[in-house]
């Protein structure tokens, strides 16, 4: 099972639980996961399904290489973490 999770500020904005799901890619994780709560599919994504730009999705600790498709592979306990990307100082 794929775990997937997303960091307290995001949480401000969206009610974005962690979740268990069974997935081969980083999309297909995403999309089962927007099925169970589909109001975080907006807030992460944007219109052509691509990560928006103030977001940072990582895989194992690393951020994801395809930003776009989100077809970076997944191994069978991988985890996704979902941050919202802060600047300043």
């Amino acid at each position: 099972m794929i775990n997937i999770s997303f960091t307290g500020n995001i949480q401000r904005h969206v009610s974005a639980p962690p979740c268990k799901v069974e997935a081969a890619t980083v999309g297909e994780a995403l999309e089962r996961y927007f099925e169970r709560f589909p109001g975080v599919r907006h807030y992460v994504l944007d219109d052509q399904g691509a990560v928006r730009h103030h977001m940072l999705v990582l895989l194992d600790g690393i951020s994801i290489t395809d930003r776009r498709r989100l077809s970076d592979s997944l191994d069978r306990n991988a985890e996704i973490c979902v941050f919202q990307a802060l600047s300043g100082g």
